[in-house]
């Protein structure tokens, strides 16, 4: 099951959300609103060769850093 990234139109917050059917609405934590965004987080991006943000980093860094130095990730 995946965790995605939301965004809420109704109190501003981010959260993340366990969804167990793709298509499921998801309602804000905080406030209860279903006016919520799914985000695109660095975690859901997959390298497919050559060409992206994430071409030139090293399999050192952490995932979704560009730095190469994984103390800046915290």
């Amino acid at each position: 099951m995946p965790i995605y990234e939301y965004y809420c139109r109704a109190c501003h917050r981010e959260f993340e959300e366990l969804v167990t059917v793709r298509d499921a609405a998801v309602s804000c934590p905080c406030c209860h609103s279903s006016r919520t965004d799914k985000r695109v987080s660095a975690f859901s991006f997959k390298r497919t060769g050559g060409s992206g943000a994430s071409a030139g980093a090293s399999s050192s860094s952490c995932a979704g850093c560009t730095s190469k130095k994984c103390s800046t990730c915290h």
